[in-house]
């Protein structure tokens, strides 16, 4: 899809259909409906009042033009109050309005740059993320596919006070939902396809695209490094196991230097520990954090912050066959911690250990942040629409919370219980990947993880539950979310607290 700022009045604009919006408090319609009703012949406004057409959130209508306009049809969106309108209002009308075109059959669609109490430059970018993220399909591998596509989006912002602002918005905002959708087909591709070696490769043309630094470590490195956690988990797979990194430098002197890890098990049948076939039959999707780390790094050349990013993901499978670690067995870790195998299932954390610690001994960020699919806790805790965030620094934490609520994407804070080491004792080990016989089992994950992280100031976002969604929302489809791409962009361009 192409996205793209225009300034010209909305009624001059060439397009299947425009939308605009509404305020459910306006005593009377906003200009832009104004002077596109006295286009129409006050039809628009004789359709608002016949279907007492309220402007709350989620309400939209539409009218044909009958050429009044040189837009086919006429889309509005109502947006809710005045007070109060966050980017995240625009952003969900942005997507009724551009469903309801698209639906209609419209291919080239105008928004109108509504929400006007917020800066130019907010409006744009929600509105260009918002088409990006609401017209997403996964059709890969579908013989016949919808014929209802929208290939083009103008965000119309006629006389803005910052014309400049709007085209960035638009321009960032597209980079932010191209993004997002990179991470959904990712994570919405199969396993057969989207394995270790198949993530390896997309790191590959990343770094090439985009100029990056990449090492891919294999088996044997991977040994040598003392990656006993992480190689544990991928015994029994006949896929091998791919250590990634990648590495994006600024052009200038970097502000701070920040290492993003992915959880990446592409596949995870719980080992030996074998999940319940239902347990089982979405586990593509445990590579999400993995999918999310290669598409933040993806964006980052077109973005260019002043901050160095590097990218980790341990990608393997989670397998059951007879070279898989057992209950009981015991892996030592890359910073020489020795984990006993309580649950072959608890296998991300495995992982996460081996990239963690590589992260704190070869790169020595300011910050770490992993993003991983760790507990089916979390979403008992949070439900499947936000995501958990531990932190072992405040202001880190502050800031992420910051980044997510601009985006939309909810995160709340949980604690790190130190207490709760003690439940992963282990009589054998330094240390059990899982607790039994006790609650809190995203907090448990958590503590474990912050075994591995040093002196590194670090954060742990738990997506299992936000990850993948059965039931369509206002700005995805039923499948992969990308969830936290977005909000791990915002915070690393330090754009969190202007859009």
């Amino acid at each position: 899809m192409k996205v793209s700022a225009l300034g010209r009045p909305l009624s001059e604009v060439v397009a299947d259909a425009v939308v605009v919006a509404a305020h459910s408090d306006d005593a009377k319609p906003p200009a832009p409906l104004r002077r596109l009703d006295q286009k129409l012949g006050g039809a628009l406004v004789q359709m608002l009042e016949a279907e007492k057409f309220q402007a709350k959130p989620g309400y939209v209508t539409h009218l044909h033009t009958a050429g009044r306009l040189r837009a086919d049809r006429l889309v509005v969106v109502g947006l809710g109050p005045r007070d109060g309108v966050t980017p995240e209002h625009v952003r969900r009308a942005a997507a009724a309005g551009v469903r309801r075109a698209r639906d209609l059959g419209a291919r080239r669609v105008a928004l109108d740059c509504f929400g006007e109490r917020l800066a130019v430059r907010q409006r744009a970018h929600a509105l260009a993320e918002a088409a990006m993220l609401a017209t997403y399909t996964f059709e890969r591998y579908k013989r016949e596919k919808s014929d209802k596509v929208v290939d083009e989006v103008l965000v119309v912002a006629a006389d803005p006070q910052d014309p400049r602002g709007a085209a960035e918005g638009v321009r960032t905002g597209t980079i932010f939902g191209a993004a997002t959708n990179f991470a959904r087909d990712l994570v919405n591709g199969p396993a057969n396809d989207v394995h270790p070696t198949r993530l390896a490769e997309v790191a590959g043309e990343i770094a090439r695209d985009g100029g990056l630094g990449l090492r891919v470590y294999e088996r044997a490195e991977c040994e040598k490094l003392g990656m006993g956690a992480f190689l544990g988990v991928s015994a029994g797979s006949l896929q091998p196991p791919k250590f990634i990194h990648l590495t994006y430098a600024p052009s200038g002197r970097a502000r701070k230097r920040v290492v993003v890890v992915g959880k990446g098990v592409t596949f995870d049948a719980g080992g030996l520990d074998l999940k319940t076939a239902d347990g089982m039959l979405r586990m593509k999707d445990d590579m999400a954090g993995g999918a999310a780390v290669l598409a933040i790094m993806r964006a980052l050349p077109a973005l260019k912050p002043r901050v160095e990013v590097h990218g980790l993901i341990a990608a393997t499978e989670n397998m059951p066959s007879g070279s898989a670690i057992r209950p009981g067995d015991v892996l030592r870790a890359m910073n020489g911690t020795t984990i006993e195998i309580g649950n072959t299932d608890a296998e991300g954390r495995l992982t996460l250990a081996d990239a963690l610690a590589y992260a704190a001994k070869h790169i020595e960020p300011d910050e770490a942040i992993d993003v991983a699919t760790l507990t089916g806790a979390v979403g008992a805790a949070l439900g499947p629409l936000c995501a958990g965030l531990f932190a072992n620094d405040e202001r880190l934490a502050e800031r992420l919370v910051t980044a997510a609520s601009m985006t939309g994407e909810r995160l709340w804070r949980l604690p790190l219980v130190d207490d709760y080491r003690e439940y992963l004792r282990s009589d054998v080990a330094d240390i059990n990947n899982v607790a039994r016989g006790v609650g809190g089992g995203a907090i448990n994950a958590a503590v474990f993880l912050r075994e591995f992280v040093g002196g590194m100031r670090w954060a742990h976002l738990d997506i299992a539950a936000t990850a993948f969604t059965e039931k369509e929302g206002p700005l995805q489809p039923k499948g992969a979310t990308g969830v936290m791409v977005r909000t791990l962009l915002a915070y690393l361009t330090a754009d969190a607290e202007s859009r």
